[in-house]
């Protein structure tokens, strides 16, 4: 329970994010093919919202496919789990004072983001937009992402990966769709955010620190433990699935 929440958690971090939240509204006018003036004024919202959904469906599925490649590859090495824990805690300890600003690791600003002069047409277009954008995941989210695909390599199970990521998927989809819902109200909601963004970065830090120290000290797993004991019905549920 508490990976999941995890997992939808980081997902909404990464929209709020310094390298995607500004470029919201950006990607809705370019799926749509309309200028930011339309969107402002609420535009096509019918259209708007099909193409978002189109997009959410194209990163999904990469994340997705992270998350069960991430799962397969932690079965291999589930001999050696404990060390994977204590490494991967240690590269988020890292990522972590990275997001502060404590460390500077040049790599880490280097994109890998795909850039479209102009949209493929159609929805099937939005969705490999959507596909490109999760495949050059920008550099200020990577660490986000790389502590939620450590948490599905260390499920053992490959479906239990696919939910983390598919959670974390929902958390990032969910207000990208608000957005799209009522684009012209939620430009100004997102100009007032844009000034906290440094300190959302910094708190996220925090959490990656936390977070690692948790996996490398061996304790991530009691406290998944002592969350699921207030939640019979989800241990249930879970182990219905065979998770």
């Amino acid at each position: 329970m508490a990976e999941f929440g995890l997992a939808f958690g980081a997902g909404l971090v990464s929209f709020l994010s310094p390298c995607v939240l500004p470029l919201i509204p950006v990607y809705l006018a370019f799926l749509t093919g309309t200028s930011f003036s339309d969107l402002e004024t609420g535009g096509n919202r019918r259209l708007t919202i099909l193409h978002a959904l189109c997009f959410i469906a194209g990163f999904s599925a990469v994340f997705i496919l992270l998350g069960a490649s991430a799962s397969a590859l932690g079965e291999l090495l589930f001999g050696v789990r404990d060390w994977v824990e204590r490494i991967g805690g240690a590269v988020l300890i890292l990522f972590g004072f990275w997001m502060l600003g404590v460390l500077k690791v040049g790599f880490l600003y280097k994109e890998a983001r795909f850039h479209y002069q102009q949209k493929p047409a159609g929805f099937l277009g939005s969705a490999l937009v959507g596909s490109a954008f999760a495949a050059g995941w920008t550099p200020c989210v990577g660490p986000v992402l790389a502590g939620i695909l450590l948490l599905a390599s260390r499920s053992g199970s490959v479906l239990k990966g696919v939910l983390l990521l598919a959670a974390y998927s929902a958390g990032f989809a969910i207000p990208l769709l608000i957005c799209a819902l009522a684009v012209e109200r939620m430009i100004p909601v997102l100009n007032r955010i844009k000034p906290q963004l440094p300190k959302i970065e910094k708190a996220t830090g925090i959490c990656l620190i936390l977070v690692g120290i948790a996996l490398a000290g061996g304790w991530f797993s009691r406290l998944s433990t002592w969350t699921l004991s207030y939640f019979p019905g989800w241990v249930t549920f879970m182990a219905q699935l065979g998770l």
